[in-house]
């Protein structure tokens, strides 16, 4: 009897086993929703997309780390673990929580992906999730294969003239451009994907002259606001009044927050969208013809923002919030410097770029950060 009881525990405890070492793989579901074409930005090919988890099982998952793979060849181009996974990733959601615990069960996550290519750019790329459950040993699945899109070939002439500018966008700011979708219309666009606010600059690193909560004594404002290419206008907006004091600014509802904007068609499918400009001061109107470097309007305080700037993205449709960004380049600026770590705008003055970056860049999205210089 000893002998059958002790048998029949082996037995329970080799099944135990059996399923501890068993992780649920096909609970987890890897998609880009949109397969990205590659920018050049500083003599690199790069890809920005995102990379959507979500957890179909009954048990809670740990994401232990990512791996974006050669499709072909299998081998690592980029890994994250630890802090730095959990700093590409947001949990969707009323909380929007930092991806730092277990993804829960039918729980979606965001991973934001930067990734610089080699010199031989790969065919397709697949990414490798690693992931741990509660009573399980780790486990690991494959998926979400995409094959970059080929890279737009028009390039975009100066949206501003002269300079300095200040290029300000951060892929790792979790409220920035680059991670903020909006649900419009039955679907969830990222418009911001390739974003970029232009903050006027002086060598001093100085935004302002006087009073810097006076809107009108920002360096850039009343700017003017250039068309980047031949093209046709797809949509303006003008009237939306602005506040005198920065401190005055308030939030406003979706319909508002680009402020006065202009949207112009490049003939591509692609839509260049101006936003934040000064009131009166949008000279174009829907259906009109432009030429490259055209003024259109000029840079105000209107909307959602921070302060006067110029903020510039393009993307696939006309209206600014509901198109998805796509990438694009512009066909020449010089790179003065930067602000390491998107910190002290305003408050210091910025490094100048390294002696191993040429300062004339060509057919390039600007760093982010970085300080410009356009043609004037």
């Amino acid at each position: 009897m000893l002998r059958r009881l002790f048998a029949s525990a082996l037995v329970l405890a080799a099944f135990a086993c059996g399923a501890a070492s068993a992780a649920p793989a096909d609970t987890l579901d890897l998609a880009v929703p949109q397969a990205p074409a590659p920018i050049a930005v500083e003599g690199h090919e790069r890809l920005l997309y995102e990379l959507h988890l979500t957890n179909f099982g009954a048990a809670p998952l740990r994401l232990d780390g990512l791996s974006v793979l050669d499709a072909d060849s299998g081998a690592a181009l980029a890994a994250w673990r630890g802090e730095a996974l959990a700093a590409r990733g947001r949990v969707i959601g009323a909380q929007n929580a930092a991806l730092d615990g277990a993804l829960q069960p039918g729980e979606r996550a965001v991973l934001y992906l930067e990734l610089d290519l080699p010199a031989t750019a790969p065919r397709a790329l697949r990414h490798k999730v690693e992931f741990s459950v509660p009573g399980a040993e780790p486990g690991q699945v494959e998926g979400a294969q995409l094959v970059p899109r080929p890279a737009p070939t028009l390039q975009l002439a100066p949206p501003l003239r002269g300079g300095p500018w200040a290029a300000i966008y951060a892929p790792q700011w979790p409220r920035g451009h680059r991670r903020v979708f909006y649900t419009l219309d039955g679907r969830a666009r990222l418009p911001g994907r390739y974003a970029i606010d232009f903050v006027r600059v002086d060598a001093q690193g100085r935004t302002t002259r006087g009073d810097a909560d006076i809107a009108a004594n920002a360096l850039g404002y009343g700017e003017p606001v250039l068309a980047v290419a031949d093209g046709t206008i797809a949509a303006a907006r003008d009237g939306i009044a602005e506040n005198e004091r920065v401190s005055q600014q308030t939030r406003n509802d979706f319909d508002r927050a680009a402020g006065n904007y202009v949207s112009l068609a490049l003939g591509d499918g692609r839509y260049a969208v101006y936003e934040h400009l000064r009131p009166g001061s949008v000279k174009v109107k829907p259906g009109q013809r432009v030429r490259r470097g055209q003024p259109i309007g000029e840079l105000g305080f209107t909307g959602d923002s921070t302060g006067p700037h110029l903020h510039f993205h393009v993307a696939d449709a006309a209206v600014p919030l509901l198109g998805e960004g796509v990438g694009y380049g512009f066909d020449g600026f010089r790179l003065l410097g930067y602000y390491p770590g998107a910190k002290g705008l305003g408050e210091r003055p910025w490094q100048p770029r390294d002696d191993g970056v040429a300062a004339e860049r060509r057919n390039e999205l600007p760093e982010a950060s970085s300080v410009i210089e356009f043609p004037r």
